[in-house]
């Protein structure tokens, strides 16, 4: 251009597309990317004694060569796990650590739910570079399905919708899964999870979960619930005790058969009228649940490790053997590390972190 303010209107003009672009670019990637990148876990394998799996030739999983018929197998441990980026370095340590314990790995069947408004592809490669050998699907939650429904609680982060996707497994998990067991992401398993899995479900029983009875079961409901005789009478001739909805063993048939989706719905619906509780997705399950569940040892969850759901305080470990680890509550090991301020507990987790140092990411 010969015109020297010509020149400079499109070097103005020039810059500024760039810097559209990098912005749009920026802001597109912090609505989609994982920020922290993982290393490959080893591969583990069955031991002579596992039941055989029959091979077929369909496409059930998301994984390039990974096709088998686990999925509907009775033969086969499920696990159902929700997925994603917030808790998704907690979410690795829990899969490697189940695998790493267990006699039948390459028999683990895992169902990851993860909100259908974010990019799962991303979700779904992190998962498979890091462990390409595993036996997985990824599930679409919609959060419309709770969005009316979650009231304010006690923490912000108890009311994601994808926290409430526990009570939907029986309709997201295909009708053969007939049993499952549900695990949060901020845990570790030091213990074979079959053995969790095989948790005797008789009778009416749909749920298996360790029980607190000492707890202070009436904490979990406000005075306007308990005041008022025909909501506090749901717990008559019920031994209704506090259990943790971050380890439970599901009976997915009888669930279905029993419509516990909507007997949860019922109550988060009384919930947004009345306010009877203050504490997310766990009071609905009580309500429903409490008393009538099949008993799991408490070693299965020795939970709380992350404190209270205020300043997430450092505990100790519950008296008797442990199984499971489970860091709930405000306080989560990985970020306490991070910070150099960790919990005397936090060094039982750090071993099962597939965090590549920040250092190593390029290379």
């Amino acid at each position: 251009m010969k015109n020297p303010k010509q020149a400079l209107s499109f070097l103005f003009l020039t810059i500024n597309i760039l810097l559209l672009l990098t912005y749009s670019l920026a802001k597109a990637n912090a609505k989609t990317s994982i920020p922290q990148q993982f290393r490959e876990a080893p591969k583990f394998y069955n031991s002579p004694k596992c039941p055989s799996i029959k091979m077929f030739n369909d496409d059930t999983t998301n994984n390039k060569g990974n096709n088998n018929n686990y999925i509907c197998s009775n033969k086969a441990v499920h696990v159902a796990m929700t997925l994603d980026a917030t808790y998704i370095r907690g979410s690795m340590a829990a899969i490697l650590s189940i695998l790493q314990h267990t006699s039948c790995p390459q028999n683990v069947f895992f169902h990851f739910v993860a909100s259908a408004s974010k990019d799962t592809s991303l979700l779904r490669a992190t998962i498979a570079t890091s462990f390409p050998y595993l036996k997985f699907k990824i599930y679409r939650f919609h959060d419309s399905k709770v969005a009316g429904l979650i009231s304010t609680s006690i923490r912000s982060a108890l009311d994601c919708p994808l926290n409430y996707a526990r009570s939907y497994l029986a309709d997201l998990l295909p009708p053969c899964v007939r049993r499952v067991v549900y695990l949060d992401s901020d845990l570790v398993l030091v213990d074979d999870i079959a053995k969790l899995a095989a948790t005797p479900l008789e009778g009416d029983k749909v749920l298996a979960a360790p029980e607190y009875c000492n707890a202070n079961f009436t904490s979990y409901f406000t005075t306007t619930f308990w005041s008022n005789p025909s909501l506090s009478l749901t717990f008559a001739n019920r031994k209704a005790c506090y259990f943790n909805t971050g380890v439970m063993v599901i009976d997915l048939v009888k669930w279905r058969a029993g419509d516990y989706i909507t007997k949860i719905e019922e109550w988060m619906e009384l919930q947004k009228r009345m306010r009877i509780y203050e504490l997310g997705s766990l009071p609905p399950f009580l309500l429903v649940f409490a008393g009538n569940i099949a008993p799991v040892a408490h070693r299965w969850n020795q939970h709380g490790l992350g404190g209270d759901n205020f300043r997430g305080l450092c505990r100790n470990l519950h008296s008797g053997p442990v199984s499971l680890l489970h860091w709930s509550g405000k306080g989560k090991p990985w970020a306490r590390l991070d910070a150099s301020r960790p919990c005397p507990l936090d060094a039982l987790w750090a071993p099962y972190d597939l965090l590549k140092p920040q250092f190593s990411f390029d290379s």
